[in-house]
């Protein structure tokens, strides 16, 4: 689930003397639409008519998980939306590697130092692709760093969207095993970047229809709290049995759960379970 948080109306936090650097580095000087190889154009063209078909959150999940990595390798993708009244940030993250997927938008979030200075420097650069690497102490030595350094994806690469008067409406951040990603990703990044924005802001759309639908009609099958943490077991590849030892409950107890969720979720088998709960936003993978 998205996590929220209130932009303060007061100066961004500066966590490092050094952070100005960032926004004076020309790291997109050098990109140009001539040195973008063949197979990076036909990439592009892949993912720009990819994007047009995601309207779900498992779409967008599958498509920047999948078809996306041909452009931007990444191992976590964090998207930041900008809304609300007084402005608040929203932030998600996705993730093919990461156990845990929704940690990194948390962290990006709660972690003064990051989110908020790494928008900033995006806004001093005149909205252009910033790429850095956590570790060389610009964003601190904070929580959000920490796990960035556990997952060996200490490269940033972070571009977003702004309305007409300068404001941040998105941003999103690829992060990176180091050395993964140069100048050219960040020239693709910025053509790219306005039709993630408008695939994620589809799925939002359609998650809160989805979600006043529920309302009206009540919550019938509501997935119980036990129900997703086997869901959480299942999406991580752990079998009847295996589920049955961690929760300390019989592999046909485990099959009985499964059995009703499936029938909950209104899907077939497992794998379609867990698709169907991470776009519900049932399951924090």
């Amino acid at each position: 689930m998205a996590l929220q948080a209130r932009i303060p109306p007061v100066e961004f936090p500066v966590v490092a003397a050094d952070i100005a650097r960032l926004a004076a580095e020309p790291i997109f000087a050098n990109a140009s639409p001539e040195a973008l190889r063949d197979v990076d154009v036909e990439n592009l063209l892949l993912n720009l008519d990819a994007s047009l078909r995601v309207y779900q959150r498992s779409h967008f999940f599958a498509w920047t998980q999948g078809l996306l990595q041909s452009l931007i390798k990444h191992e976590v993708l964090i998207c930041t939306l900008r809304g609300g009244e007084p402005p608040n940030l929203r932030a998600d993250s996705f993730s093919m590697v990461a156990q845990e997927q929704a940690l990194f938008g948390e962290m990006f979030l709660q972690d003064a130092a990051v989110a908020l200075n790494l928008i900033k420097v995006w806004e001093d650069r005149g909205f252009r692709p910033l790429l850095c690497d956590a570790r060389d102490g610009t964003l601190g030595k904070g929580l959000f760093v920490q796990e960035l350094e556990r997952a060996r994806a200490t490269q940033i690469l972070a571009h977003g969207t702004h309305d007409a008067e300068g404001n941040a409406n998105s941003f999103y951040a690829f992060l990176c095993v180091p050395g993964t990603l140069g100048p050219n990703h960040a020239y693709l990044a910025r053509l790219v970047t306005p039709f993630v924005h408008a695939a994620w802001v589809r799925t939002e759309v359609s998650w809160r229809a989805k979600c006043d639908d529920g309302a009206k009609g009540g919550e019938p099958n509501r997935v119980t709290a036990r129900e997703q943490e086997i869901l959480r077991w299942v999406s991580l590849g752990k079998s009847n049995f295996e589920i049955g030892a961690i929760l300390g409950i019989s592999p046909l107890t485990v099959k009985n759960h499964v059995q009703k969720i499936l029938r909950k979720l209104d899907v077939v088998n497992r794998a379609q379970a867990v698709g169907k709960a991470l776009e519900l936003r049932i399951l924090r993978h």
